[in-house]
């Protein structure tokens, strides 16, 4: 057998051992990822909630003046506490808790920098009716850029 024969050989083992790690790789981001999968649930099935309370009057019967608007009709809107802003309110919360998850459970332990932006954007625009966001959107800015800045200087070489 050649050399050359040799390092072919050699490389195709190489080749197919990668091959098998990679997919093991993303079996167990598969199985990891189940948690953003209930997360996500979540957020759709409180979403459905907020729907339904609304049209069933659960909101208003707890003395809630949630508003159900499917168009724009001015800035007012913008200042009015709606359903959108309950849905991301929650959506925010839901995040929050799979951040939680993932820090505190070793098996579902991941990178949460992004999540808690994503967190952090779903709370804000609930809240939004209540805050200034001349203030809320420099914080986020600055918050994304020493969360990509930190992720920068912790990553493992």
């Amino acid at each position: 057998m050649s050399d050359k024969d040799f390092h072919e050989k050699d490389e195709k083992m190489v080749d197919e051992k990668d091959e098998k790690e990679l997919e093991k790789h993303h079996e167990k981001v598969e199985e990891r990822d189940m948690l953003s999968t209930i997360a996500w649930a979540a957020i759709l099935i409180w979403a459905g909630l907020v729907f339904l309370g609304h049209n069933l009057g659960w909101w208003q019967a707890l003395g809630l003046n949630v508003e159900q608007r499917w168009y724009f009709i001015g800035i007012r809107q913008l200042m009015a506490f709606n359903t959108f802003h309950m849905i991301a309110l929650g959506a925010g919360f839901i995040i929050i808790l799979e951040v939680l998850a993932r820090l505190l459970i070793p098996t579902f332990h991941s990178r949460v920098g992004g999540k808690l932006v994503l967190a952090a954007f779903f709370i804000g625009w609930g809240l939004s009716p209540f805050l200034n966001w001349y203030v809320i959107w420099p914080m986020m800015l600055i918050a994304l850029g020493v969360s990509v800045m930190l992720g920068g200087l912790l990553r493992k070489k």
